[in-house]
């Protein structure tokens, strides 16, 4: 029987039945790798068969695991930089919180008291002089001492006729007019403190008996009258009445 089976096995007209299927995947497998260690890229292994009927040769990822982790740290740091527990502004103290700012500095300081105003000093109006020149600016011509054999009592100012003749002080006036003394047209004031001034061979005269006057008041202008040589200005000092007795 073993001879027939040789024998039938053998034969071509054998029936199919009795042949031996021949078994798949009878050579190696091969697999390749490359890597690219500088920018971080792997290859890929390739694994293939001889075989008709095995199925085609399938690509692994090497660097899927490095993809993942890249992967997981930017979403980490994307989440990172969204949550306000990571921001700058949470961790670290900004400039702005550290160090005052000069506006909070002033906000904080105590304000100076305003000093008090001082007040302002009173307007007042100057004093009228006790004393003036009659006739300010005028030549003196002649002063107070003995002139031609006599005293002359007064002092003489020389200026243009008709130039105003002022009150030496303010008083009273108590003479006005010519009465016939040699000295003309004159005007006699009583300052009231036992003093008279006399101003003597005037124009024309200005004010009138028992008017009161002031320092500086035009009283009369300025003439030839009595005996006068020219036109000028004879003021006296008297003593009022009285003052002695």
């Amino acid at each position: 029987m073993h001879e027939e089976n040789i024998r039938n096995s053998s034969t071509p007209d054998a029936p199919a039945r009795h042949r031996m299927r021949p078994r798949p995947g009878t050579r190696a497998l091969v697999v390749g790798a490359v890597a690219l260690l500088g920018l971080g890229l792997a290859g890929a292994a390739v694994a293939t068969t001889a075989g008709d009927d095995d199925p085609a040769p399938a690509t692994v990822a090497v660097d899927a695991p490095a993809r993942a982790e890249a992967a997981a740290r930017a979403d980490r740091a994307a989440r990172e930089s969204a949550s306000p527990a990571a921001s700058p502004s949470t961790v670290s103290p900004s400039p702005s919180s550290a160090s005052p700012s000069p506006t909070a500095t002033k906000a904080t300081a105590k304000p100076k008291p305003k000093p008090t105003p001082k007040p302002a000093p009173k307007k007042t109006s100057k004093p009228a002089p006790a004393w003036v020149i009659p006739m300010a600016g005028a030549t003196i011509t002649s002063c107070y001492g003995p002139r031609g054999g006599a005293l002359h009592a007064g002092i003489d100012f020389a200026m243009p006729a008709g130039t105003p003749i002022h009150a030496a002080a303010a008083g009273t006036v108590v003479k006005a007019g010519d009465v016939g003394d040699g000295y003309g047209i004159s005007v006699f004031v009583d300052h009231g403190n036992g003093y008279l001034t006399h101003y003597a061979h005037q124009s024309r005269t200005a004010v009138g008996v028992g008017d009161k006057v002031k320092a500086g008041q035009v009283i009369g202008y300025e003439g030839s009258t009595g005996d006068s040589t020219g036109p000028h200005l004879s003021v006296y000092g008297l003593v009022s009445p009285g003052r002695y007795g």
